[in-house]
């Protein structure tokens, strides 16, 4: 068995969310409609930064791969999960899961470090506004989203090489509605440990160096708006941290909730409920957030419309 190559298991077989017929519509309809929500919601994000020049700035820079990050995330995920939800055979072949694999955990990754660099940022515009469009050259901000991709390729991409060297004999039944790490992990019939070793050590390298330069950012921060005199200079400079801080709060909970503890304490009801959130609902939420609370994107919006309307009395 151990001279056997691992395609002996031609297939996967995912579970899903749920078998009953009457739920399966209900939650299609659902994930459809948030899968139209995210699409719209950071394309359109895209759209106005790159139509408004107004927002030509690092930190729209940050959002505009920011919103193209989570677009790409969704589509990694939520069209295959449709269209489970609509057939009887869940079948996902040995390459499409490892390929969805590697791309879950490619653009997961790379998000650990677009939060980071966006936090950089915010410590910058406050604590050292004279010199930021110095500071932040757009040199400076494609290189950190540069750097981004570069690492997230590079872990993910021996992540999965690791993951395919491993054999899946006894077992094709994936007890989730996608192709994660965990799950697909657990089928394997040969020791998984050093595997085990490497995916928690990627995973805690991304949490730690991510989760202290966002911490020491936002303790500058936090730092300079006490200092601040004025109630209305105090709330501008919060305010410009607000949304962003919410988004890092809500992913990296989830995340390491999720994937940093053992794959023994693996629990497919409250575990798919949080990679639903996860891969769909964060997704959607992101725009909603750097939106909503921010004047700036509200008056481009603005501006665009007025713009389009104005070209159009013009014909």
């Amino acid at each position: 068995m151990g001279n056997e190559s691992n395609t002996n298991v031609p297939d996967f077989i995912l579970v899903g969310l749920t078998d009953s017929e009457v739920v399966r519509p209900v939650l299609f309809v659902l994930f459809l409609l948030i899968y139209l929500i995210t699409v719209l919601g950071n394309a359109g994000m895209i759209l106005i930064i790159h139509l408004d020049l107004q927002l030509h700035t690092p930190m729209y820079f940050f959002l505009t791969h920011l919103s193209f990050l989570d677009l790409s995330y969704s589509t990694v995920i939520t069209p295959k999960t449709l269209e489970n939800l609509l057939v009887s055979n869940k079948y996902i072949s040995f390459s499409g899961c490892f390929t969805q694999m590697f791309f879950f955990s490619f653009l997961g990754v790379t998000e650990f470090f677009f939060l980071s660099s966006m936090a950089y940022d915010r410590y910058v515009a406050i604590c050292n506004p004279l010199n930021y469009t110095i500071v932040m050259s757009m040199r400076l901000c494609r290189a950190l989203i540069t750097g981004s991709y570069m690492i997230s390729f590079t872990e993910s991409f021996v992540n999965t090489v690791y993951m395919n060297s491993l054999l899946f004999c006894k077992s094709n039944v994936i007890y989730h509605f996608f192709c994660d790490i965990t799950p697909v992990l657990a089928l394997s019939f040969t020791n998984t440990h050093d595997t085990e070793i490497m995916i928690y050590f990627f995973g805690t390298f991304n949490v730690l160096v991510s989760f202290i330069t966002i911490s020491v950012s936002y303790a500058c921060v936090l730092s300079t708006i006490l200092k601040i005199h004025s109630t209305s200079g105090k709330h501008k400079a919060f305010s410009t941290c607000a949304s962003h801080l919410l988004g890092v709060t809500i992913y990296y909970s989830t995340a390491i909730f999720i994937y940093l503890k053992p794959k023994k304490s693996y629990s497919l009801g409250r575990d798919q409920v949080a990679s639903v959130f996860y891969t769909m609902v964060i997704p959607m939420l992101n725009p909603i957030i750097y939106s909503l609370r921010n004047k700036e994107v509200k008056n481009a919006l603005l501006r665009v419309m007025q713009k389009r309307e104005s070209t159009r009395q013009l014909k």
